[in-house]
């Protein structure tokens, strides 16, 4: 059995380090690269970087900030925000990054997708999903719904439904991020996040609301995940990156104990 992994979320914003609840009223909270190094340092299994504003403000990501926070961390950096093109993922690997994340701009092309997978590698190409729970109709028949540009824009398109199309365009990961459980610290979206790890054969990576331990021992086992996605809990200095992967350890979960 694959170790479950760890991985710490960095949503920048003008480069500094950022936190929001529910997508909105997003607030300056420190210095990225500072907090990569710490994280790594205490055993983080990967990194996500996320330029949370790239898309929206119709820019490319701020390699500098990229190139940063690479040169403090030597395990897989996976960065996001504004990717648009196999360029700018051919950017985002020169300036460091392991992975690349497209979001936004492949739910509007979903062919850039399978341009990015031939460029560099399906491993190397994780789609993120930003996901709202709405009701059920025949458009989004899960009840959840794709929203982008940070979730200022639902698309009518059902997650389930673009999880396995993101899987049969190539991407070889998904970060699904729930948007009623970001920023909350109430636990992950445990239904989400089975439905749709049950629905594809590729790793599954779980945002958005974790706030304790018990929680990624919830979405590891009973949501199905292949990895848990921290931010608040850590950011703020509740919880330790050695902490909970010793939490996860003692109840049985298969984490990488580098101590």
């Amino acid at each position: 059995m694959l170790s479950k992994r760890v991985i710490a979320c960095l949503d920048v914003r003008d480069g500094k380090l950022a936190k929001s609840v529910k997508f909105v009223d997003t607030k300056d909270i420190g210095d990225p690269v500072q907090k990569a190094r710490e994280y790594y340092e205490d055993g983080l299994d990967e990194l996500v970087f996320y330029d949370i504003t790239a898309s929206s403000d119709k820019r490319r990501i701020m390699l500098d900030v990229v190139e940063r926070v690479a040169e403090q961390v030597f395990i897989p950096l996976s960065v996001g925000g504004g990717v648009r093109s196999v360029a700018d993922a051919t950017d985002l690997r020169l300036a460091g990054a392991e992975k690349i994340n497209v979001n936004s701009a492949a739910v509007q092309r979903p062919e850039l997708i399978s341009e990015c997978a031939e460029a560099i590698g399906n491993q190397n190409v994780v789609l993120s999903m930003d996901v709202l729970r709405v009701a059920v109709s025949a458009q989004i028949p899960s009840g959840y719904e794709i929203v982008i540009n940070g979730g200022r824009k639902p698309m009518g398109i059902d997650a389930l439904w673009w999880a396995r199309e993101g899987e049969r365009l190539g991407a070889g990961e998904l970060v699904v991020n729930s948007i009623d459980a970001d920023g909350t610290r109430e636990g992950y979206e445990l239904n989400l996040t089975s439905r749709i790890s049950k629905a594809v054969r590729i790793p599954v990576i779980a945002s958005g609301g974790a706030g304790l331990p018990e929680h990624l021992y919830d979405v590891l086992t009973d949501g199905a995940a292949d990895a848990a996605l921290v931010a608040s809990m850590v950011h703020y200095g509740d919880h330790r990156i050695s902490g909970l992967k010793q939490y996860l350890h003692g109840r049985g979960v298969k984490v990488r104990m580098s101590w």
